[in-house]
């Protein structure tokens, strides 16, 4: 794996485009986050906390918070996108935040105080799925060859 950032021939590696585009989605849902229509119930939109009952596509509940935590992700998937180690890191390490924020969200009650991001079940099970996939991009993407002409 190089901290090059791009290959000899000018472009991004594959890991490095994985982070990118993982960065440029999360900048998109923060910023959908504050439209109305896109967030239903948008008058209903608190900074933090599960009171906040505005609903990204009338699914995912959102928050100030909640959305400004999109945007600096997507910021940090950008930022991180400019080397392949640094891609790795952001794809792993942020799959683990969001595998822990799966876990948060099972463990923490829905109308808890402690429920401060806020999170609901389509978010938890959104969390899974983004853990589960930002982690296993950032390992296929970035592991060695093997075998016959492979150099390590």
């Amino acid at each position: 794996m190089s901290d090059r950032t791009t290959t000899a021939r000018g472009t991004r590696t594959n890991v490095q485009k994985a982070a990118a585009i993982v960065g440029v989605v999360f900048l998109l849902v923060g910023v959908l986050g504050f439209i109305p229509g896109i967030t239903t119930n948008f008058g209903d939109l608190s900074f933090a906390g599960h009171h906040s009952d505005a609903k990204l596509f009338g699914l995912f509940q959102v928050s100030i918070l909640h959305n400004i935590v999109h945007l600096l992700f997507g910021i940090a998937g950008l930022a991180m996108a400019r080397t392949a180690a640094q891609a790795r890191t952001y794809l792993v390490f942020g799959g683990a935040i969001y595998l822990v924020l799966f876990v948060y969200g099972l463990i923490v009650g829905q109308e808890s105080a402690a429920n401060f991001v806020p999170v609901n079940t389509a978010d938890d099970f959104l969390h899974l799925i983004l853990g589960i996939g930002m982690i296993g991009l950032g390992l296929a993407l970035t592991r060695e060859r093997t075998g016959v002409g492979a150099t390590r």
